[in-house]
C-alpha cells in the first residue's frame, strides 16, 4: 500500500476500510464486536473514537496467523454464548445480507460452523473450498498449500465464517501450526469440526464482485468505485 499505516485504516469511498466491515456487522445486528489489532492498533482505535460502545479491542502481539488472531479474542468473549462471526478487517465489500444469510443457515442446521463461499474467475491467492462427492464441505486448502488440481477449483473462501463460540475456541486451543507456513490457520478449524462429527455448512452467498482483495493502490481504487456506486444507488432508492 506504499504506507507504514495498517492496511485497514486506509480510506475507501470516504471511510477507513475497517469502518465498512464494522458498519456491515452492526447493520446485521452482531454485538459485541471484537477488533483484533496488532502494530498500529492505535490508528484503528482512533477511527471509532466516541463510537465504540459495542467494540472490544484485543491485541495480537505476535503475528502467528488467523487462528492465533481469533484465539486472542477468547478472553474478550469469555461470557459469550452463541454464534460468532469471524471476518477479515480488510474486506469492506461485505454486505449485511451476506452475514444474515450465513447466520440463518447456521441456526437452521444447528451447525458448528457455516462458511460463505464465492465462485470467481481468478481464484489466485484465495483458499479453495473442497467438497466431497456428496457436495458437502470437506476442507479449505490455502492457495500456497494447494495442489495443481486444487488450484483449478474456482470456489473460494473469502474469509466470512460463522461459528458456535464454544466449539470454535475449544478447537483453537488444540490447533497445531501449519507445517509449511508455521502459522495457525483458522481455515483448518472447519475440517477439524467435520472430522469430529460436527455439522459444517456452506452457503454460496458472496457475489463475485464482492471478492476483491486490497493489497495495492489500484485495488483500493477499484473497491472505492464499487462502494461509491453502492452508496449512490442506495441514496437514489431512498429518494421519493
Amino acid at each position: 500500500m506504499n504506507s507504514d499505516l495498517p492496511k485497514v485504516v486506509h480510506e475507501v469511498a470516504g471511510r477507513p476500510i475497517v469502518w465498512w466491515v464494522v458498519d456491515a456487522v452492526r447493520k446485521a445486528g452482531a454485538n459485541p464486536i471484537v477488533l483484533v489489532v496488532g502494530h498500529g492498533g492505535e490508528h484503528v482505535r482512533a477511527i471509532f473514537e466516541d463510537d465504540d460502545d459495542d467494540i472490544r479491542y484485543v491485541l495480537q502481539d505476535r503475528q502467528l496467523g488467523t487462528g492465533h488472531a481469533t484465539l486472542c479474542a477468547q478472553e474478550a468473549l469469555a461470557e459469550f454464548e452463541g454464534d460468532v462471526l469471524v471476518l477479515a478487517g480488510d474486506g469492506p465489500l461485505i454486505r449485511p445480507k451476506t452475514i444474515e444469510v450465513m447466520h440463518e443457515a447456521q441456526r437452521a442446521a444447528r451447525a458448528a460452523a457455516t462458511l460463505a463461499t464465492s465462485v470467481i474467475e481468478d481464484p489466485t491467492g484465495y483458499g479453495r473450498v473442497i467438497r466431497g462427492s456428496d457436495g458437502r464441505f470437506q476442507e479449505i486448502v490455502e492457495h500456497k498449500n494447494a495442489t495443481p488440481e486444487q488450484r483449478a477449483i474456482h470456489e473460494i473462501y473469502p474469509s466470512y465464517a460463522c461459528f458456535d463460540a464454544n466449539r470454535l475456541f475449544a478447537m483453537l486451543r488444540q490447533l497445531e501450526p501449519n507445517e509449511l507456513a508455521g502459522e495457525y490457520y483458522l481455515t483448518d478449524i472447519p475440517a477439524l469440526l467435520r472430522d469430529g462429527g460436527e455439522v459444517v455448512e456452506l452457503v454460496d452467498a458472496v457475489p463475485p464482485e464482492d471478492v476483491l482483495s486490497i493489497n495495492t493502490p489500484q485495488q483500493l481504487a477499484e473497491v472505492d468505485a464499487i462502494l461509491t456506486a453502492r452508496r449512490e444507488t442506495a441514496q437514489m432508492e431512498k429518494s421519493p
